[in-house]
C-alpha cells in the first residue's frame, strides 16, 4: 500500500522501519526538531532519524491545519495514513484525505488509557498487563474503533523495555491491519465508553520519591521511570536517581527485614532500604548527581554512619 507515516519518538521509528520493509513510504511525518540537553542543540526526532536511514523524505510541519501542509499531502496520494505516538491531533481534512483512512498504534488496550503517557500510566496503576491496539482515527482523543489488539504481561518491565516490546508488538500488529484492510476483512470494534480511563501526560517531578507515601508507590515510580522522567530522592544529603528498586515485604512479615520509620535509611545484611508509610523500598541501582550508575551496595559504601540507622531520606524539591 502507499502510506503516510506519522510519529515522532522512539517507539514509532521501530514501527517505521518495520512498516518501510513492507510498504511503500511516501513521506515520514515528524515533529520539528528539538532543543535538548545542557547543550540546548536542536535534536532531531527518533522517527526522523529513522527516516533518513530508510532513504525516506521527511516533512516536519507545525501544525497539520495549514492548508498548503494539507495540499501537499494530499498531493501524496496515499491509500493510508498511519500514526504512532506523533504528538498532534489531526484535524478532519486530514483523515478524510485517504481512502483507506488514518490508523493510529496506540500503546494500551484501548479504552483504557487513551492519551499522551499510556505505558507509564498502566505501569503506575498496578496493571497486571497492557499491550497495543490499532484504531480507526476520529477527530476525539483516541475514540476510534479498534480492529487488531496485542497484549503483553507487564510483570518486572520497566518503561523503557515496556515501550519497546511494545513498539516490535505494535509493528506487527499495524502490518496485520493493513493487510485486513487491503483485503477489505477488516473487523472493527467499537470501544466500551463505560471503561475509559485517560493517560494524563506525566508531570514535572511526579514521579519523584516521596517517604509520606507507601512503597509500592514509590515502587511504581522507579518502574514507570525514564530519562525524561526521572525517579529522584535525597539520601542522606546526597540528590540520586533511582534506577532500580522493589518494595520489600511488609515489616513485620519477613524476620530479615530492619524495621525503619518512614524517612530513614537503613544498610542491613549488605542491602539498602528506605522506610516508607507501609514498609520498605529496597534500592538496587542509583545513580547520584554527576556520577556512574552504581549498585545500592557501593552507594551506601560511600555514606558515613550508614549503619547507625539515624540517616535520612525525603523528597526533592526539583
Amino acid at each position: 500500500m502507499r502510506v503516510v507515516f506519522m510519529g515522532t519518538p522512539d517507539f514509532a521509528a521501530t514501527i517505521l522501519e518495520e512498516l518501510a520493509n513492507h510498504h511503500e513510504v511516501l513521506a515520514v511525518y515528524t515533529r520539528p526538531d528539538a532543543v535538548r540537553g545542557r547543550g540546548k542543540a536542536l535534536v532531531a526526532s527518533p522517527v526522523k532519524a529513522m527516516a533518513e536511514r530508510c532513504g525516506l523524505e521527511v516533512r516536519t510541519p507545525r501544525t497539520l491545519r495549514d492548508a498548503e501542509v494539507q495540499r501537499e499531502l494530499r498531493e501524496l496520494r496515499p491509500d493510508v495514513i498511519c500514526v504512532a505516538a506523533y504528538g498532534a491531533l489531526l484535524p478532519k481534512e486530514v483523515l478524510d484525505i485517504p481512502p483507506f483512512g488514518c490508523v493510529n498504534v496506540h500503546a494500551s488496550l484501548l479504552p483504557r488509557w487513551r492519551g499522551a503517557a499510556p505505558v507509564e500510566r498502566a505501569i503506575l496503576a498496578g496493571d497486571r498487563e497492557t499491550g497495543v491496539c490499532v484504531m480507526r482515527m476520529e477527530e476525539g482523543l483516541d475514540t476510534g474503533a479498534y480492529c487488531v489488539c496485542r497484549s503483553v504481561e507487564i510483570g518486572e518491565l520497566g518503561a523503557v523495555q515496556l515501550t519497546d516490546e511494545l513498539s516490535n508488538l505494535g509493528a506487527h500488529a499495524l502490518l496485520t491491519a493493513l493487510a485486513h484492510l487491503e483485503a477489505g476483512e477488516a473487523e472493527w470494534v467499537e470501544q466500551d465508553e463505560s471503561l475509559v480511563t485517560y493517560a494524563h501526560k506525566i508531570e514535572k517531578h511526579e514521579l519523584f520519591l516521596d517517604p509520606s507515601e507507601g512503597a509500592v508507590t514509590n515502587a511504581r515510580r522507579v518502574q514507570a521511570s525514564s530519562k525524561a522522567h526521572a525517579a529522584r530522592c535525597g539520601i542522606a544529603g546526597k540528590s540520586v536517581t533511582v534506577l532500580d528498586a522493589c518494595a520489600a515485604a511488609r515489616e513485620g512479615e519477613c524476620a530479615d527485614l530492619p524495621s525503619v520509620e518512614p524517612g530513614f535509611v537503613s544498610f542491613f545484611q549488605k542491602r539498602l532500604y528506605l522506610g516508607c508509610t507501609d514498609g520498605l523500598l529496597e534500592l538496587f541501582e542509583v545513580q547520584p548527581d554527576g556520577k556512574q550508575p552504581m549498585d545500592a551496595r557501593a552507594f551506601a559504601a560511600g555514606l558515613q554512619n550508614v549503619k547507625s540507622g539515624t540517616l535520612e531520606w525525603s523528597r526533592l524539591d526539583g
